[in-house]
């Protein structure tokens, strides 16, 4: 009595009697007694009590009202109901174990006679004197043979069909009774082949036409059909995010009305059970508001207090398996970010700049002028396009590089290896220019989004805020796992908070991205079209959804086998998604995109090294070449002349003219008469002019040694001409064309223009100044 008001107090309902008839008589008495045998409890017995009933006191079978029992099952038949009027008096034919008794009379007498066994002597005699010694009998000769012949016979006897299995009896079916008043019910049978079902059919088989019910509604303790244990199931009252759980009321009966994605599924698992599970939804929540009494951490610790189980959207996560056991998940499983997608720049005034990166930019630029720069050196000794002052050679520098993009040079190149910098760098241009227009273009003409971070790390750094779900274990995730700081997280409950939050952004009262497991993203997008937002980022793995139950429970294998024979099949799967979320609507998977929105340095970055040791080759060479023709620098300088004083020297020579290319240009400026009113002129065939810079000017005429003497004026075009005979101004002998020995030479000064005539045998120059005026010296 002791025992069962402690079990009372547990709050244990359901319990499994194995026992004989005798203590099972005195049990059931105490236990009714205590007020266990009365609605809410439920008693079943096995079968060393239930075969054994009718020895059973009224008085004890009245305090059995309502229990459940199991027996082998006997089976009708002629011979049986011929025994039973024969014995009636002296035996009582319900009693099971008589009836094996019997049978096995008969299966020996059988077995002896299919043997043949008359006359049996011991093989072994034992010297004990003792009578009642059992060892002293010995053992019979025709033992094995007679152990043998039971052990294969097989008949239909008064208990049905005798078969030893493993040297024991082995029922074919079991019988199902439920204790009402003081006789047997039957609701059901049940066979290791067919489970169970509610009747036999004539050959004793298994009925299945009323397969789905089961079994017969039995009478519990307390004369009531209602079921007295009923799992207790736990389920989460949320604001968002319905489609997976949502908890109504009855208008009428003020009960809850469980539905959503979850609940299906585990209607569709009860389905598949073999067995009943009659059960009950418990909201969690607040009796008078009806609002969520906690988070799902919450919920799932009230298993084993307050709930049997939980069916919810409840994540499996390490944790919380120390404390409950879940079944196989039925859901999507990880953790992803969503974020806001950019606007479309195409009425963005800079976004010409947006083909390339910034990075892309800089290097592009530096290559001109790198390029511009060595192409200088290696021509501006030899080419007078690349002279005159410092200032003047800077934009040539920039000027040269930066206008190959658009059209052909002025200044031709004249060095080998400045051609061969400049096929590779104009190799470089094209490529560049062409990728960027084709860039521009996209730009331009296709419609374009881009994720506004693409990175966990670039929204810790600028300490943006992060939403989540409320009352959900994606919060610790993020502090734990992603070390976000608490203060930069904000709860949210529903899709719509979802859209006002990223869309009003980190600085404006929103988030810069919203993290939570995988289903309810895909939920949230499909509800907005995926036209504003996406998933981005690398997915954190979870377990997804799964029931939970208690530590050890035995239902926990049972459910995880149905689940997975539900989620395997898509069809019926496809049916509880389209009931649930309505038409799935799949964004297009256009990928995580950087926020660039242009090309990339390391997409040219070969191009690059290319242009960059073609140039370095060259100068390299020309450096060796300059060197190896101009050092020492002077012959004239002293041996104990310092190495600083060499290297300037050197250095003021390679930003002088190369002096034989000098004489070669001079060389080439004599040119043969020409007769005509043209001779005088400008044009190419007759006249070979050179421009030089003032700086010039002394050193080639210096190197003039056949000019005697020089005459200048002040402004005007300075010409020095030679010629046999003294040719008067304005006469017609002037626009004759001199012999061979004649040339023609333009300089500039500072004082202006001036042209000086002279006769190259006498040394007579005749000045002429600006205008038409003219004076023969």
């Amino acid at each position: 009595m002791s025992e069962l008001h402690k079990i009372k107090k547990m709050q244990e309902s359901v319990f499994l009697v194995h026992m004989t008839s005798s203590n099972g008589s005195r049990l059931f008495l105490l236990a009714e007694s205590a007020g266990m045998m009365s609605e809410g409890y439920a008693w079943l017995v096995t079968t060393g009590l239930s075969t054994l009933l009718d020895p059973v006191d009224a008085k004890v079978v009245d305090s059995m009202e309502g229990v459940l029992g199991v027996k082998p099952y006997v089976p009708k038949s002629i011979e049986l109901e011929g025994f039973k009027s024969r014995w009636k008096k002296n035996f009582n034919s319900e009693n099971l174990f008589g009836l094996w008794a019997y049978d096995t009379v008969w299966a020996i007498a059988m077995a002896v006679e299919r043997a043949g066994i008359v006359h049996s002597r011991f093989l072994k005699q034992n010297a004990s004197n003792r009578s009642v010694d059992l060892a002293a009998l010995g053992i019979s000769e025709m033992g094995p043979r007679l152990l043998k012949s039971i052990l294969n016979t097989t008949f239909d006897g008064l208990s049905g069909k005798f078969q030893l299995v493993k040297g024991e009896m082995a029922p074919f079916a079991f019988e199902i009774f439920n204790v009402v008043g003081r006789s047997e019910r039957v609701i059901g049978y049940w066979t290791q082949k067919g489970g169970l079902s509610q009747s036999l059919d004539s050959s004793s088989k298994i009925s299945h036409s009323n397969s789905k019910t089961k079994l017969k509604q039995p009478i519990w303790p307390g004369g009531t059909i209602q079921q007295p244990k009923k799992l207790r199931i736990g389920v989460p009252v949320t604001s968002g995010f319905r489609e997976f759980l949502e908890v109504k009321w009855h208008q009428q009966s003020n009960e809850p009305i469980v539905s959503g994605f979850s609940a299906e599924v585990f209607l569709a698992v009860l389905d598949i059970l073999p067995f009943p599970l009659p059960y009950e939804f418990i909201p969690f929540m607040n009796e008078s508001s009806r609002k969520s009494a906690g988070t799902y951490d919450d919920l799932l610790r009230q298993i084993d207090q307050k709930f049997d189980a939980v069916v919810g959207d409840t994540t499996i996560v390490a944790y919380r398996s120390s404390y409950v056991d879940f079944t196989l998940p039925y859901s999507e499983s990880g953790i992803t970010m969503v974020v806001l997608m950019k606007r479309d720049e195409r009425d963005n005034m800079w976004i010409f700049l947006k083909p390339l990166s910034p990075k892309l930019w800089l290097v592009t630029g530096l290559a001109f002028f790198v390029t511009g720069l060595v192409v200088w050196v290696l021509e501006h000794r030899t080419n007078r396009e690349f002279r005159g002052t410092p200032e003047q050679q800077l934009g040539t520098v920039i000027w040269f590089s930066f206008s190959t993009l658009v059209f052909a040079h002025r200044e031709r190149p004249e060095n080998n290896l400045t051609r061969f910098v400049l096929i590779i760098w104009i190799f470089v241009v094209l490529i560049i220019s062409q990728s960027y227009t084709a860039s521009l273009a996209s730009m331009l003409t296709v419609q374009r989004m881009h994720p506004e971070f693409v990175d966990v790390k670039e929204i810790k750094r600028n300490n943006y805020f992060v939403g989540h779900q409320k009352n959900s274990f994606v919060k610790d995730f993020l502090k734990k796992e992603l070390l976000f700081n608490d203060t930069m997280l904000k709860e949210y409950s529903t899709p719509e908070e979802y859209h006002d939050a990223l869309s009003k952004g980190s600085h404006n009262g929103g988030v810069a991205a919203i993290f939570d497991e995988i289903p309810y993203v895909r939920r949230f997008l499909d509800k907005y079209r995926c036209s504003k937002f996406q998933m981005v980022g690398p997915t954190y793995q979870t377990d997804g959804f799964g029931f939970a139950f208690p530590l050890n429970s035995p239902l926990v294998s049972h459910f995880s086998r149905a689940i997975l024979n539900v989620t395997e099949d898509h069809d019926k799967m496809e049916v509880i998604k389209r009931k649930s979320f309505g038409r799935e609507i799949t964004c297009e998977d256009r990928g995580p995109e950087t926020s660039s929105g242009g090309l990339r340095l390391s997409s040219f970055a070969g191009l690059f090294l290319i242009s960059g040791v073609a140039s370095i080759s060259s100068l390299l060479v020309y450096i060796i070449r300059f060197l190896c023709s101009n050092y020492p620098a002077s012959n004239t300088m002293h041996e104990e002349q310092s190495m600083w004083l060499r290297i300037l020297e050197v250095a003021k020579r390679f930003d002088q003219k190369d002096p034989s290319v000098h004489h070669l240009r001079r060389a080439e400026s004599r040119v043969h008469p020409v007769t005509g009113p043209e001779s005088i002129g400008a044009s190419p065939e007759t006249d070979n002019v050179h421009e030089m810079t003032s700086n010039e000017r002394a050193e080639d005429v210096g190197e003039n040694q056949n000019h005697d003497n020089l005459a200048s004026g002040n402004s005007g075009a300075n010409f020095i001409a030679s010629n046999a005979d003294t040719v008067a101004p304005n006469t017609p002998e002037r626009n004759r064309a001199s012999p061979a020995t004649a040339y023609v030479h333009e300089m500039t000064s500072d004082e202006g223009a001036e042209v000086v005539v002279g006769d190259q045998n006498r040394g007579n120059p005749t000045s002429v100044n600006s205008g038409t005026n003219t004076n023969t010296m």
